[in-house]
């Protein structure tokens, strides 16, 4: 099983490369944790996704410390002739998209600056090693609301709607608990609308075969086709083309429900919570001092 990892994504709100912020003692990553349940619950490779730019201080960085353990490859996310000057990235189902000759295995994917917990990472290899190859049977780590939340604004996170234990819809939102409440704004417009704290959310943590990229490549075709006059901003999104697929009867999304806590250094105000939550996390042998 391979697991992809985004993290080619700018940071802008933390002001740098997060990705790469220490968040414990031995100076380990967020990401490093991540890579540790992978590999405890059977993932052999890793691929992470990143901007060419940075690969010599990501693979200095985060691939050195884990290369003897796991087999890891490099993706570049690169821009498009269509908008040569466009610098942001164009998406998390683009980023994905770059993996194609790549990933040959069934896969996980995840935010490289969000930690899943162990739970999940138990969770989703146990769906990948019953599905085919060939299997459009995809699934999504589904996250209680307010389990997600961070307490210095808002983070995006996807309302999934939920019918006998299958995702029906996902409406990405920007999510901020307010007065108490979890309110929920959708990215791509329309009312804020609360949310019920044991809502299942998505965390951008999924299950796929490699059937997945030829959806991928005829998806991005029609997105540019349709985005012709949005090309500075547009992005292709993960969410967004597994709720078509969903509609269109061209796959199924299980939801595999977790108890893990989000952790997370959305703003720079987040990483005293994460450092202190992954201390005491050690301190009850979930993973060992040190980790490596």
């Amino acid at each position: 099983m391979d697991l992809v990892i985004m993290a080619a994504g700018m940071g802008s709100r933390f002001g740098g490369l997060k990705q790469i912020e220490p968040i414990d003692e031995h100076g380990n990553f967020i990401i490093d944790y991540s890579i540790f349940d992978a590999i405890r619950f059977g993932f052999d490779r890793v691929i992470f996704i990143i901007k060419e730019e940075n690969y010599d201080i990501f693979r200095s960085t985060v691939g050195k410390r884990i290369e003897n353990r796991i087999k890891v490859e490099y993706v570049f996310q690169k821009g498009l002739s269509v908008n040569p000057t466009r610098v942001k990235p164009w998406g998390t189902a683009h980023a994905i998209l770059c993996c194609k000759d790549v990933v040959k295995d069934n896969f996980a994917v995840i935010n490289a600056d969000d930690f899943y917990g162990e739970d999940a990472f138990r969770k989703v290899s146990d769906y990948l090693k019953s599905l085919d190859k060939t299997s459009n049977n995809y699934a999504l780590v589904g996250y209680v609301a307010q389990n997600t939340l961070s307490e210095n604004g808002s983070a995006k996170r996807g309302i999934c709607e939920v019918k006998d234990g299958y995702l029906t819809k996902i409406v990405e939102s920007s999510v901020e608990k307010v007065n108490n409440k979890i309110l929920a704004t959708p990215l791509l417009g329309g009312e804020t609308f609360e949310v019920r704290k044991d809502q299942t959310v998505s965390m951008n943590m999924f299950a796929f075969t490699p059937e997945l990229f030829k959806h991928l490549e005829s998806g991005f075709d029609e997105f540019l086709s349709e985005n012709q006059d949005n090309l500075e901003k547009c992005e292709y999104l993960i969410p967004e083309v597994v709720e078509n697929l969903v509609k269109t009867n061209q796959a199924s999304v299980k939801i595999v429900n977790t108890s893990a806590v989000w952790y997370g250094v959305t703003y720079k105000e987040d990483k005293e919570n994460v450092v202190s939550s992954i201390k005491n996390l050690v301190k009850n042998g979930v993973y060992p001092e040190g980790l490596w």
